[in-house]
């Protein structure tokens, strides 16, 4: 909880430092911890929570979102389409979508229980032939077909390549954000959640400055 508490602060002053007002919102990515390094972050009142794989998620969260409904539940990682089914019943937003036979298929499940995710559209900024998202020149296509089978897309998201300075692709996002005229930004981790903020992210998606090194 205190990582979480120097985490906002420094994010406040370095924006209050530039002007910026709106901070962004942090989502503890929780991923491969248990529940005893989760719950003092939701007794201090911390709503926002990450998770890479639906089956962990189901198991860690299913009983403590029924119990608290203030809780937001994010699906930050590479989602297969045959684990829709049960990601749409557990998550609020879903932050990979990169594809029309994903969105396909959560449009289907949604609307079999009446449920509306945010969703958000993955970009692969970077170009990078290993990783999951859509060309940034196939945005534009991707946003109106989620649209046209009522997906509710909020905005997109990236993770840039390792080892380059993030700043230049943060840019780039944020301008390709504001060309399609969304409010939300899910961008930033641990190494660069500064830099996300400046550049407009809306959410950041933090773990190990949180929650220690991963085991």
């Amino acid at each position: 909880m205190q990582n979480l508490i120097k985490l906002e602060g420094k994010i406040k002053s370095k924006l209050d430092e530039l002007n910026i007002s709106k901070l962004p919102k942090i989502i503890a990515v929780s991923k491969t911890f248990s529940l005893d390094k989760i719950l003092p972050l939701i007794d201090y009142g911390h709503n926002h929570f990450g998770e890479n794989k639906v089956q962990e998620a189901v198991e860690k969260w299913t009983e403590l979102k029924s119990k608290n409904t203030n809780i937001k539940l994010h699906m930050i990682g590479k989602l297969q389409t045959n684990k829709v089914k049960n990601a749409v019943k557990l998550f609020d937003f879903i932050h990979s979508v990169d594809s029309e036979k994903l969105a396909k298929k959560i449009s289907d499940e949604q609307l079999k229980i009446k449920k509306k995710i945010k969703i958000f559209i993955q970009v692969n900024i970077g170009q990078e032939n290993q990783k999951s998202g859509v060309n940034h020149k196939e945005v534009k296509n991707l946003v109106e077909y989620c649209k046209n089978i009522d997906l509710d897309v909020i905005g997109l998201m990236c993770i840039p390549p390792l080892g380059n300075n993030p700043q230049q692709y943060f840019e780039k996002m944020s301008f390709l954000n504001k060309q399609l005229s969304f409010n939300e930004l899910s961008m930033g981790m641990s190494s660069d959640y500064i830099e996300a903020s400046i550049n407009s992210a809306t959410y950041l998606r933090i773990g190990s400055n949180i929650f220690g090194k991963r085991s």
